[in-house]
């Protein structure tokens, strides 16, 4: 049963995660305490050391093996990185977790369907067959499924404090799952938001691309060669209240039809008093269509108040 519950708190944690991370100001200012120096990790300090900048300027440096280029336009790279998002509209895999929580670690195994514009959903599996967790994301509702107990919350976005005020819905989601530039608050990027972009050299071939709004900076890390994001940082800097930062880092893309999606998603969030990571590796990119898109359940499942889901991330 620990390991059911585990699987269980697993998917608590995601949905809380991808909240809390992307949160506004005004969000974060709820939490208190400064980031230990502790629990900078390993890939927390590879991510910033690829996001260095060596200098400021308005172009980009597309860097081929046989030396030297032209400048290229910072608006021409932005659109390629455009273009590399995907076209299809399903991406179906089985999944591998590694799930570090605190000192409690596990590795899961579930199953990734999303649908574009319409759903991402998670199962989690105990013991390799048996689904003990679900989490669900659609355009109007946030779905956490404890099969093992038959518990289950379902709440619309505007329902939940640390999603509503932070501006966060399933377009935020989405990007960060499907390895896409987004703009908080809404469906996609607008042309205007991108002009608004920095877009400085990194170390090595990569481009750097951010902007920032108060506290808030988001940052995506490319490589100039392919204009593929490499990675994603959101970060909240707050000398007295605390630091909050997301990294997103992806890895090992495969040919998706015309398009690369990355099969390997590794996941940090660090806060003052909470570090969660997650490893999550696709098995294969597929595009199965036949699966209901919408988890129906029975009347044997019991609704799950707002607090206990808080009440279970905190005391893990």
């Amino acid at each position: 049963m620990k390991t059911t519950r585990f699987v269980l708190m697993t998917a608590t944690v995601i949905a809380l995660m991808m909240a809390t991370a992307c949160s506004s100001s005004k969000g974060l200012g709820r939490h208190s305490g400064r980031l230990k120096s502790e629990q900078t990790t390993e890939r927390k300090t590879k991510s910033e050391k690829a996001m260095q900048r060596k200098d400021r300027s308005t172009t980009v440096v597309d860097n081929q093996a046989d030396g030297p280029q032209a400048p290229l336009n910072k608006e021409e790279f932005l659109g390629q990185v455009s273009e590399n998002a995907q076209l299809v509209r399903f991406i179906t895999s089985k999944i591998k977790f590694s799930v570090e929580v605190g000192n409690r670690q596990m590795t899961l195994t579930g199953n990734l369907k999303m649908k574009r514009d319409d759903v991402i959903r998670l199962q989690l599996m105990a013991f390799g067959f048996v689904e003990a967790g679900r989490l669900e994301f659609t355009k109007d509702y946030v779905l956490i499924v404890d099969r093992i107990n038959k518990q289950y919350l379902k709440v619309p976005y505007d329902q939940l404090d640390f999603l509503r005020i932070n501006n966060i819905d399933f377009y935020t989601l989405q990007a960060l799952f499907w390895n896409e530039l987004y703009q908080p608050g809404r469906s996609y990027m607008t042309q205007s938001q991108q002009n608004n972009l920095q877009a400085e050299p990194g170390v090595d071939d990569d481009v750097v691309l951010s902007y920032s709004k108060g506290k808030l900076s988001y940052r995506w890390l490319t490589d100039a060669k392919n204009a593929r994001i490499k990675m994603t940082n959101i970060q909240y800097d707050d000398y007295v209240r605390g630091n909050y930062q997301l990294n997103w880092d992806y890895d090992e893309f495969k040919a998706n039809e015309r398009k690369f999606f990355p099969t390997k998603h590794m996941v940090t969030f660090t806060a003052p008093d909470k570090l969660v990571k997650i490893d999550m590796k696709l098995n294969y990119i597929g595009k199965d269509e036949d699966w209901e898109t919408r988890t129906e359940l029975s009347g044997k499942y019991r609704q799950m108040p707002v607090d206990e889901i808080l009440r279970r991330f905190m005391s893990l």
